[in-house]
């Protein structure tokens, strides 16, 4: 594996760091102060941070060192993570992902944006609020200080030249804890290169981490230290021994220091139980650090600082004087996690667990195009097992024979083949509805507008491909949503609204294909206006009767839009002729749900594949057509005595004491001029979207298969009420019926006659 291949495997951990800094940052803005949800988000910073520096990507690694100090304060209770600090870190994680995409594809990011950011990071670093609201959340750090009793006081101020600073701690906190006495040990070595410090990991952060996963000896060794004209300002000269008790085991320790091993030497060793409770009471080798005493007796200190300190120890005095810091900060760390509540202690097991199910399942990368490769043979495969299935029904009558039984085998063993490489492809909505939080963000902070969004159903799964095309539609109806259906903070207060607009992103199975929704609470369509603005761009005549559903669809129409003026965001008319078209493409549809003053939905509905379907062979006028077997309700065979005409063109059927219009297929698609006796055919009754319930009227079923799905606008053209086209068993072209736009039809939405497909021999 050469490096360019390492470093596409580390931009790909990327994507997932970022979407779970996103996720993280979304739950904390959400209320939640759970500490593994706020370690999360720093481990994805972190992760980031060290990958990067292995690969030199400089920007990156310094706009994420700031930004992990910032979570650092957070993590450890010194910045309480209100809406406006929340709000600052998820800019950051937009511009940290920003920063990813342009080390990876050669762009470049806005350098007065990420300036901005590092300096607001640093701001709240160092105790300064973001903006004048949070004044009214003063008391924040009050609460904090309860819930964290062990923190230190105000950092006493410097006792001489040097800016020594003593840091003052209990003596009462080392002894009479035995609890994790019987703990597993490790002794550690961790010895720093100077590429470490180099690539901006720091020490202090790792031994810090470290002592988070139980009861912690340290011990910094600074034989290699040189003299003061030796020294190396970039040199790394200190290592540290640590024994920690543990039931994580030496994985979690070495997780630790993962994005590091590479910079350092690092050595994990067991230690026998007996061995271990003698290290824990063994007393490390004395190492001279004035300031260590001087804490006992403030008023002398500086006085016993300066005599016992001279021109020649001075290197030495400040060396210790960095390991004593790292040392303290490591100890204090581990106090803290022991004085935690019971409650927090009993969250971070159940997290700890979840972690621990989730990491037992083993995964690897694959090229898509292999995943694409093995799908397309599998689907020759099925084609091949019905071709073959074919010939033998034709050429054995008894239907008996020892081949038919393997054959039943065969296509059962392809059907699970088939199942098992689909779900290989299938993967959950969550990373494109989480791409919609940051384009939510943006386009309120452009309209002055305060939006929440909320998610639902983010584990839906469904074919990559649909995922891959679904990100252009949702970003232009988010947009649309934002920038045209909610309303300012004022209208929506004279409305007696809450003055935060909410928009809601969901997603659902249902029927064999995936329903997504997207709903806000604006102001909805003003059909009037929307009305106007057709007849004025000439799209439709000034008598026009249209219901309310037609002017909905209006703002479909290329080129069509309701803003007063063109901006960044809208005005173009192009964003939902996008979105109509790309769900087409898809072997989608979309509708609209509007109520003026309350909001409006748009409801997608698309296919869970776009590779294969389960479908019911049937014959229209000498033609083989598939209908989707999801759209299918029951088959049945008409009786005269149930079949009604409706005005001159209409026909009803009834079935079980209600009336269901029927719908010649057949003329519908002009395969033939007069319409086909009902009695002489077969009913399926099918259910689609927004069209209820019909009665497609066939000639014969042929039998239920799984079909593989070809494109047929690819390879052809678009023909209105097909939506795909297939090969059967016995090498011909069987289309697959788009029973929306046949029920469409039926409903006074004609095919257009150039567009139609006409029988052929």
């Amino acid at each position: 594996m050469d490096m360019n291949e390492i470093k596409e495997i580390f931009f790909q951990e990327c994507e997932e760091q970022l979407a779970e800094l996103e996720s993280g940052l979304l739950k904390m803005n959400d209320g939640d102060r759970d500490p593994e949800t706020v370690n999360a988000v720093f481990r994805a910073v972190h992760s980031i941070k060290g990958g990067a520096g292995a690969f030199g990507l400089d920007d990156l690694v310094a706009f994420a060192h700031v930004f992990e100090t910032t979570l650092d304060c957070v993590r450890s209770n010194k910045l309480e993570p209100t809406q406006d600090v929340l709000k600052v870190m998820l800019k950051s994680a937009d511009v940290l992902a920003d920063l990813t995409n342009a080390a990876r594809d050669g762009g470049s990011v806005d350098e007065s944006r990420s300036r901005g950011l590092v300096k607001e990071l640093e701001a709240l670093a160092n105790g300064e609020l973001p903006s004048p609201s949070a004044a009214a959340e003063a008391p924040a750090p009050k609460a904090a200080a309860k819930a964290a009793p062990a923190a230190p006081a105000p950092t006493p101020k410097p006792t001489d030249d040097s800016g020594f600073q003593p840091i003052p701690f209990s003596f009462d906190d080392f002894g009479g804890d035995e609890a994790g006495s019987d703990l597993p040990a490790y002794e550690v070595t961790f010895k720093p290169r100077y590429e470490l410090y180099s690539k901006g990991n720091d020490a202090t952060l790792l031994l810090r981490d470290l002592s988070r996963l139980g009861e912690m000896t340290i011990y910094c060794n600074m034989d290699e230290l040189p003299g003061l004209e030796e020294l190396d300002p970039e040199g790394a000269y200190f290592f540290w021994n640590v024994t920690i008790k543990t039931d994580k085991g030496e994985d979690a320790i070495r997780t630790v220091f993962e994005f590091a091993e590479w910079d350092c030497d690092l050595t994990v060793k067991p230690v026998e139980a007996a061995s271990a409770g003698a290290a824990g009471n063994e007393e490390l080798p004395m190492v001279p650090v004035p300031f260590d005493l001087s804490i006992l007796d403030e008023t002398d200190a500086t006085e016993q600082v300066s005599a016992t300190r001279s021109e020649d120890a001075a290197a030495a005095v400040a060396a210790a004087e960095t390991a004593s810091n790292v040392t303290q900060m490591a100890a204090a760390a581990a106090r803290v996690e022991k004085k935690e509540s019971a409650a927090a202690a009993a969250a971070a097991a159940n997290a700890a667990a979840q972690n621990n199910a989730a990491g037992a399942g083993q995964t690897i990368r694959v090229d898509l195009d292999r995943v694409d490769r093995l799908i397309n043979l599998v689907g020759e495969l099925v084609i091949n097992q019905a071709m073959l299935s074919q010939s033998v029904i034709e050429n054995d009558t008894t239907g008996t024979s020892s081949i038919n039984m393997g054959l039943e085998e065969l296509q059962q063993l392809t059907r699970e083949i088939q199942d098992s490489v689909m779900a290989i492809r299938a993967q959950p909505v969550k990373p494109v509805f989480q791409r919609m939080s940051r384009i939510v963000r943006e386009i309120a902070d452009m309209t002055g507008k305060s939006i929440r969004l909320i998610t639902e159903g983010e584990n839906t799964e469904v074919d990559k491909t649909v995922i891959d095309k679904l990100a252009e539609p949702l970003t232009h109806m988010i947009r649309n949503a934002v920038d045209h259906g909610i309303e300012t903070p004022e209208k929506r207060a004279a409305a007696g609204k809450n003055t935060e607009g909410t928009v809601r992103l969901t997603a659902k199975h249902r029927s064999g294909r995936i329903l997504i929704e997207l709903a806000d609470d604006g102001a909805g369509i003003n059909r009037e206006k929307v009305r106007q603005k057709a007849i004025d761009n000439d799209l439709i005549p000034a008598d026009a009767n249209l219901s309310d559903e037609e002017i909905d669809n209006l703002i479909f129409l290329p080129g069509f839009s309701t803003a007063d003026k063109i901006s960044d965001i809208s005005g173009r008319g192009v964003g939902m002729d996008v979105v109509k078209r790309s769900i087409q493409a898809l072997g989608g549809r979309i509708n609209i749900t509007s109520k003026p003053g309350h909001g409006s939905v748009f409801t997608m509905s698309l296919p869970l594949t776009l590779a294969v379907l389960d479908g019911m062979v049937v014959t229209v006028a000498g033609q083989t057509l598939v209908v989707p077997l999801t759209a299918i309700v029951e088959t049945l065979q008409p009786e005269a005595a149930a079949i009604h005409s409706f005005g001159a063109n209409h026909r009803l059927i009834s079935i079980r004491n209600s009336f269901c219009p029927l719908v010649d297929v057949g003329r519908i698609l002009n395969f033939r001029a007069t319409q086909a006796n009902p009695v002489e055919g077969v009913a399926l009754l099918v259910e689609s979207e927004g069209g209820g319930q019909r009665a497609l009227m066939v000639d014969a079923i042929q039998g239920q298969r799984q079909v593989v799905i070809k494109s047929l606008e690819a390879n052809y053209t678009h023909v209105p009420g097909i939506a795909a086209a297939t090969i059967l068993g016995d090498g011909r072209v069987a289309l697959i019926l788009d029973v929306d736009a046949v029920v469409g039809a039926s409903r006074g939405q004609s095919l257009k006659a150039e567009m139609s497909l006409a029988a052929v021999g």
